[in-house]
C-alpha cells in the first residue's frame, strides 16, 4: 500500500456503487461515494472531534453503575466466601461457571470474524473486525473472573499453574480446569496481539489528525512509531496473517477444551462425544448474536451506514442461522443417544431435563435457540435490524439458559436419589452476573470513545478495490 494513501484519486460514486462480485452480485460492502477521506474522517472523528451522543453517557452510566455492583459483590463474596451464592451439594457448580462458559462462548465471533474470514479473503468482514476482536477481549476478561472467584480462595490462584516449586507441589494436570487456565490465557494473549496488531496504522492515522498535544503523544507511543512506508506495510501483512494462522485454531481448541470440563466426567448429562464441536457451534453462535446486539444500535447513533451496510447483517444473520441449524442438530442427537443408548441413567437425564423441576428451561431455550431463528430463513427478516437485533438477543437468552440446563440440571439429581438437591441463584449470583456485563459494556464504550471502532486502514483497502474495479 502507499505511503500516504488519502493522496489517491478518489473513485467516483458511481464506482463504489457499481462494484460487482466474481459471481455478478452488488458488493454493497459501502455506502455510494465513499473515498479514502470521507472514510478517515467518518471514523476517525468519532475519536477525535465528533461529540458523542448522549445516549453514549447515559449507557455509559448505567454500565457503570452494575460495574460497581460487581465491586460491592466481590468484596462481600471475599469477606463472607462462596456461601453467598446458592451453589450446595450436589449442585457445587451453579452461575459462576454458567457465565464462564457463556462468556467464553461469546468471544468467539471475534476471533472467527478476525482470524478465520481474513485467511478466506472476505471482505465483508473490514467494517467489523474492530469491533469483534475488542469484544472477544473484553468477554474473555470477563469469563476470566468466574473461575478465579469460584475457587473459593482466589487469592491462591497460582496454585493451578505450572509454576517452580520446591515442595513439589505441582497442579493436578489430569483435571480439565487446569486445561482451561492454559486454554483461555493462550487465548487472550493471541487475541490481544492480533487486535493490537491490527490497530497499529489507524493509531498513526489519530496521531497525525489529533489537534492536542496530549492526543498526539498518546496516540503516537502507542502507533510504535509507524510511518506507513513500504516495509512498515509489507511486515505488517506477515505478522497479521501469521497472527491470524495462529489464531484460527485456537476458535476451535478453546470452546473444545471448555466443553472438556464436562464431557470427560462421567456424569449424565455430560459425558458425551459430542460436546466439543456442539460447543464451539453455540460459542460461535452466541459471538455473532452479540456481535448484532452491538454492532445494530452503534451503527445507527453514530450514522455508521455508509461502512456498516445491510449486507453486513445479512451475513451475519446467515453465519447465525449456520451454526444455529448445528446446534438444533447437537440437541437432537443427544436426545437420540440417550435413547438410543438404552442407559437408564441417560434417558433419566433427557427426561428430567423435559419434564423435572427445571423442565421450563429446557423448552425456553430451545423456544430462543431453535424456533425463533429460523426467521432468519427470510431475507426481510434478516434485513429488518429491529427484527435482527430481537432475534439476537433471544439467541444470546437462549445460549444462557443452554448452559444453566448443561450445569444445574445434570447436577441437581445424580446416580443416588438420596443425593438430589435444588440450585436457586440467591441476589449475590444475579449481582455477580450483572456486575460482569457492567465490567463488558464499560469497557465497550471506552473502547468506542478513545479507539477507532472500525479499522480506517482495511476500509481503505476495500474503497481501493472498488476503484480499480470500476469500469
Amino acid at each position: 500500500m502507499p505511503e500516504n494513501p488519502s493522496e489517491r484519486p478518489s473513485p467516483t460514486p458511481a464506482a463504489v456503487s457499481s462494484s460487482k462480485s466474481p459471481l455478478g452480485y452488488p458488493v454493497e460492502l459501502l455506502g455510494p461515494g465513499q473515498t479514502y477521506e470521507s472514510v478517515t474522517e467518518t471514523i476517525g472523528s468519532i475519536v477525535l472531534t465528533r461529540p458523542h451522543p448522549r445516549s453514549w453517557l447515559v449507557g455509559f452510566a448505567l454500565a457503570f453503575a452494575l460495574l460497581m455492583l460487581l465491586q460491592v459483590a466481590i468484596g462481600w463474596l471475599f469477606y463472607r466466601g462462596v456461601g453467598i451464592w446458592g451453589i450446595n451439594i450436589p449442585i457445587g457448580w451453579g452461575f459462576a461457571i454458567v457465565n464462564f462458559v457463556w462468556w467464553i462462548g461469546i468471544g468467539h465471533a471475534g476471533t472467527f470474524i478476525s482470524a478465520i474470514l481474513l485467511l478466506l479473503h472476505q471482505q465483508w468482514r473490514t467494517s467489523i473486525n474492530r469491533l469483534t476482536e475488542a469484544m472477544t477481549l473484553f468477554a474473555v476478561a470477563c469469563a476470566g473472573l468466574f473461575p478465579l472467584l469460584h475457587l473459593g480462595r482466589p487469592w491462591v490462584f497460582f496454585w493451578i499453574l505450572p509454576y517452580p516449586d520446591t515442595m513439589g507441589l505441582w497442579p493436578q494436570f489430569r483435571s480439565p480446569l487446569v486445561w482451561d487456565v492454559f486454554a483461555v490465557s493462550t487465548y487472550f494473549t493471541v487475541s490481544l496481539i492480533f487486535w493490537y496488531a491490527g490497530l497499529l496504522p489507524d493509531l498513526a492515522t489519530l496521531r497525525d489528525r489529533a489537534t492536542t498535544r496530549a492526543r498526539q503523544v498518546i496516540y503516537g507511543v502507542l502507533a510504535l512509531g509507524w510511518r506507513g512506508s513500504a516495509a512498515h506495510w509489507q511486515r505488517h501483512q506477515s505478522a497479521y496473517l501469521l497472527l491470524a494462522g495462529l489464531a484460527t485454531p485456537l476458535v476451535l481448541s478453546v470452546h473444545s477444551v471448555v466443553s472438556f470440563d464436562f464431557a470427560v466426567s462421567m456424569l449424565p448429562g455430560w459425558h458425551s462425544t459430542i460436546f466439543p464441536p456442539y460447543f464451539v457451534a453455540g460459542a460461535i453462535y452466541s459471538g455473532f448474536a452479540m456481535v448484532l446486539n452491538i454492532v445494530i444500535p452503534v451503527r445507527r447513533l453514530y450514522r455508521l451506514e455508509s461502512v456498516i451496510t445491510l449486507r453486513h447483517m445479512n451475513n451475519m444473520a446467515n453465519v447465525m442461522l449456520a451454526t444455529g441449524l448445528m446446534v438444533a442438530y447437537g440437541y437432537l442427537m443427544e436426545a437420540f443417544m440417550a435413547w438410543y443408548s438404552g442407559d437408564i441413567f441417560e434417558e433419566f437425564m433427557m427426561a428430567n431435563r423435559a419434564l423435572g423441576p427445571y423442565g421450563w428451561t429446557f423448552w425456553a431455550l430451545l423456544l430462543f435457540n431453535v424456533l425463533v431463528p429460523q426467521a432468519l430463513w427470510s431475507k426481510r427478516v434478516r434485513r429488518n435490524l429491529v427484527a435482527l437485533f430481537f432475534v439476537a438477543l433471544s439467541v444470546n437468552l437462549g445460549m444462557w439458559l443452554e448452559r444453566f440446563v448443561i450445569i444445574i440440571t445434570s447436577l441437581h439429581r445424580d446416580f443416588v436419589p438420596s443425593s438430589w438437591g435444588m440450585y436457586y441463584p440467591t441476589f449475590w449470583d444475579w449481582a455477580t452476573f450483572l456486575g460482569t456485563i457492567g465490567l463488558f459494556l464499560t469497557l465497550l464504550f471506552l473502547f468506542i470513545r478513545f479507539l477507532p471502532m472500525i479499522s480506517i486502514s482495511e476500509v481503505r483497502e476495500l474503497v481501493g478495490e472498488h476503484h480499480s474495479t470500476r469500469p
